[in-house]
């Protein structure tokens, strides 16, 4: 752990560890990679049992939700870095058709991660995976509303990675703020918007790019086409794992009256089934993580004026509040009108795909909207004519599982993704570079650019430089330029071999 004052130090450290080169060789990203998911392995009950302290998380949810995607995560990055630090080479014009035009993707430094208490393993060291395979040093700030997890990490981390690149800062608000002064190359947060808002303020200073990974009200939108049974099971899934207190929840149901019906009935059964008569004392539910966010979701409960449906149970002293839906919910109710990031479901009456659309479209653009539908046309009107963070059709929060597909937020639900080899090129920069050499041709291409400046080098450069569709065999002109110069050097020898015996 390192203390307030030191920070100005471990920063220096680290930037001076980046500057040596040691981040930059394929061999060292592999070994950290390597060691990171070794840290993993080792420690899994470990853990859990963080896990379990600060939010009586189940140990299937512990594994699958955190541990194994980080794990899923470093063996994507270990599997791929090396075609990810290759090269990219692009496209050119008729100019630059003898040069060399590429990519170079360059770490960009020394970073800051900033995780959230709701998946505090995960999303500490989710981002961590890409941000060694781009080649950074990384400072780790995990939050201190989950301790036993921060603590664990601080523990861990320098234990398996090498610990002028990799530090991890434990503290509150003061360590944070005075963490928010020093400048960073890239600054990647996870967590309210409020405070996302206060990171970007700080990241301003040194005009530090961000990444802020916020949240929202996630809609779902169900139409009588979909398979009740199924889409009930889905949703519910979704919206009581780590009791509700996930980014990407869903938020609010919007629906019609008869699926409403039927989607209630479904769910009560579902919960009955899952967690049994007394739902409080299933190993299967986690807990609310304080008593502040509790307060929050108890007031947001008891304010509503809609009709209870299911649940409804509340217990400060175990910080629990039972799975709830609610229907006959108003637009303009408190609990619709804040992020719900608890196990509360209102569900709002609508009575078309436009009105619904409608809806979602006057309000901030969320993280994920989901659709439940068998209908094509329902399905691509969601997609075509609302903005989101990202979309899921017929299932919830199972995207994440996808690291092919970008996530993060637009607008007031973030800015930036991550995942896969989009984490790889968030912590990279994308070096644009052209290597041209000094022949002739070159030269030839290029010499209407000199002075003195005329009318005919105007339409010729004109001519030179339009943007033009251009097929992919005269991409091999240089080649076959330098075939043909070859073959006329060799028969150039020959003629003066002939022509002057020595």
């Amino acid at each position: 752990m390192v203390s307030t004052g030191q920070l100005t130090r471990v920063v220096d450290n680290s930037r001076a560890a980046f500057l040596s080169g040691r981040t930059r060789p394929l061999a060292w990203r592999m070994s950290q990679l390597e060691n990171l998911l070794k840290m993993l392995d080792e420690n899994e009950a470990a853990i859990c049992e963080a896990l379990g302290k600060d939010l009586r998380k189940p140990k299937q949810e512990s594994i699958c939700l955190e541990i194994e995607f980080l794990r899923n995560d470093v063996r994507g990055c270990i599997n791929n870095i090396e075609s990810w630090m290759a090269d990219y080479y692009v496209e050119k014009n008729i100019v630059t058709m003898m040069d060399t035009t590429l990519i170079h993707y360059d770490p960009l430094g020394v970073v800051l991660i900033m995780g959230a208490w709701n998946y505090p393993m995960m999303l500490s060291l989710g981002p961590l995976g890409g941000a060694i395979s781009a080649g950074n040093c990384v400072i780790i700030k995990p939050s201190e509303l989950a301790p036993a997890t921060s603590s664990i990490i601080a523990t861990l981390i320098p234990r398996y990675l090498d610990q002028e690149c990799f530090q991890v800062v434990e503290g509150g608000i003061t360590e944070t703020t005075e963490l928010l002064e020093e400048r960073f190359d890239h600054i990647f947060f996870t967590g309210s918007g409020p405070v996302g808002k206060i990171v970007r303020e700080a990241a301003n200073k040194h005009l530090t790019p961000v990444t802020l990974e916020l949240g929202g009200k996630s809609p779902v939108y169900i139409d009588s086409s979909a398979d009740m049974e199924i889409t009930a099971r889905r949703l519910l899934w979704a919206k009581c794992i780590n009791l509700g207190q996930t980014c990407i929840a869903p938020d609010y149901v919007l629906c019609s009256k008869e699926v409403e019906v039927k989607l209630v009935e479904k769910m009560r059964s579902l919960i009955g089934e899952w967690y049994g008569n007394d739902p409080q004392k299933s190993p299967n539910l986690c807990r609310i993580i304080n008593n502040r966010n509790w307060e929050r979701l108890h007031n947001l409960l008891k304010s509503t004026k809609g009709k209870v449906e299911i649940g409804g149970e509340t217990d400060s002293n175990d910080l629990y509040i039972a799975p709830t839906v609610i229907t006959e919910v108003g637009f303009d109710e408190p609990i619709m009108l804040e992020e719900i990031f608890g196990p509360i479901l209102p569900i709002v009456s609508v009575k078309s795909v436009d009105e619904a659309v409608e809806f979602i479209n006057k309000r901030e653009k969320p993280l994920t909207l989901y659709v439940f539908s068998s209908d094509k046309a329902t399905q691509n009107a969601f997609k075509t004519k609302t903005s989101s963070g990202s979309m899921v059709v017929n299932d919830a929060i199972v995207h994440l599982s996808v690291e092919t597909l970008p996530f993060g937020g637009v607008g007031a639900s973030g800015m930036g993704g991550y995942h896969g080899k989009y984490t790889f090129t968030t912590f990279s920069h994308q070096k644009s570079v052209l290597v041209r050499d000094f022949s002739a041709l070159g030269e030839y291409l290029g010499e209407t650019r000199y002075p003195p400046y005329q009318d005919w080098k105007i339409k010729r450069m004109g001519l030179l430089l339009k943007n033009r569709k251009i097929p992919k065999c005269l991409s091999l002109l240089p080649y076959l330029a330098c075939f043909f110069l070859g073959v006329a050097s060799v028969f150039l020898v020959k003629l003066m071999g002939n022509n002057f015996k020595f």
